[in-house]
């Protein structure tokens, strides 16, 4: 296990914090717990993790409200657990700027699971940040020379596709919603206006996909958003 990643939960209810500190301290996870968000705060602020597990209904304050101030300064990928599991909810993370969403109750496995994929994510973002040329299977992204080939063939992008594609990859493994997209492409955020995206995404999706009835790069999250595929 990685001895310099450092997890920081911050959670209210005893047994699901008990639950799991055993389970990450089962995998060699080097973790700190918090059981308010004033005191998770302090400690991300003295002792910066390199992820963070949020439960959203804290005692003190609000999740939602951690989120925010964590990244006023911070990327670190925040992974909610959290017993609001509507649609609307996840949404509001994610907008927020959550990495990923966990509704409680949840399979340690699944948690597990999305806690390697930041992980790995951390990692090649960390060895990458120089990096002028993306690929991934027959995709190729040439950042210096706004490239994009597939099957080593080179695709024409409008400048709003090509846009869209680096916002994917730049965020990759992770949810944007259609709110995060708007506002990031477009510079504003209506929940209703989601036609353009819809025809820019089908777009993109024929130009770089081979076979767009099963993408193997942008994934749809329903009712949602957009997903880049982490590897």
């Amino acid at each position: 296990m990685d001895q310099d990643f450092k997890i920081l939960i911050i959670e209210d209810d005893k047994y699901i914090l008990n639950f799991l500190s055993l389970s990450l301290k089962a995998s060699g996870y080097h973790f700190e717990t918090a059981n308010t968000g004033l005191i998770g705060l302090s400690l991300f602020n003295l002792n910066p993790p390199n992820l963070i597990i949020l439960d959203l209904g804290l005692p003190d304050i609000d999740g939602l409200e951690i989120i925010q101030a964590i990244r006023l300064s911070s990327e670190v990928p925040i992974i909610v657990v959290s017993a609001r599991g509507q649609e609307s909810e996840k949404i509001t993370a994610l907008d927020y700027g959550a990495n990923d969403y966990v509704t409680k109750p949840f399979h340690m496995g699944e948690l597990m699971a999305r806690i390697r994929v930041a992980q790995r994510k951390t990692k090649k973002d960390s060895s990458s940040e120089n990096t002028e040329i993306f690929t991934l299977d027959y995709l190729t992204i040439n950042y210096e020379k706004r490239l994009v080939l597939i099957h080593d063939e080179e695709v024409h992008l409008t400048p709003i596709e090509y846009r869209l594609l680096l916002l994917l990859v730049e965020n990759k493994g992770k949810v944007l919603t259609h709110n995060y997209i708007l506002r990031k492409i477009w510079g504003y955020s209506e929940t209703s206006d989601t036609t353009s995206i819809r025809v820019y995404m089908a777009n993109l999706r024929r130009k770089i996909e081979s076979d767009t009835s099963s993408p193997r790069f942008i994934l749809t999250e329903i009712g949602i958003g957009y997903r880049f595929v982490e590897e």
